[in-house]
């Protein structure tokens, strides 16, 4: 990791932040809006088991977007991260194009907007490409857990 440019090594800082504080705030507000909510709105979409489904992506938008967030078992948690995402796209916004902000009309109480399509998550899957092939980063989890394997392997 010695022959890699100090500016690539931060980068992950910023992709994680973004990337898990996103997920996070997706999950908890899907959460906020009560137990039913959004396992409602996947039942009308005709997701199978729509409340194992939508507490099931709950908690991997909230505990996957921490995970992110601290660099932790980064390749682990994007796994289901990005099943989530692919599935967000194939159910949800495929159908609306790719561009995620459709100005409809201005109004006299502000800019209305059309239903997203899928390029944000496109966007987070990018970035959580870019966490697993490039690693967490400086100030991770995983890159604390790595430095100390090290440690212990040039000790004994």
């Amino acid at each position: 990791m010695n022959n890699v440019p100090l500016g690539a090594r931060w980068a992950a800082i910023p992709l994680r932040l973004i990337v898990g504080f996103g997920f996070m705030q997706h999950g908890l507000a899907k959460a906020a809006r009560g137990p039913d909510a959004f396992p409602a709105i996947l039942q009308a979409i005709g997701v199978p088991a729509p409340h194992l489904m939508g507490w099931a992506t709950i908690l991997v938008e909230i505990f996957g977007g921490l995970a992110i967030l601290l660099g932790a078992f980064v390749v682990l948690a994007s796994l289901p991260m990005a099943v989530v995402l692919l599935v967000a796209i194939f159910t949800v916004h495929l159908p609306y194009g790719f561009s995620s902000i459709k100005l409809v009309a201005v109004t006299a109480s502000g800019a209305q907007f059309g239903p997203p399509g899928y390029e944000c998550d496109l966007l987070y899957l990018a970035c959580l490409a870019a966490l697993v092939l490039g690693g967490s980063g400086p100030w991770s989890v995983d890159g604390f857990i790595q430095a100390r394997k090290l440690r212990k392997r040039s000790s004994s």
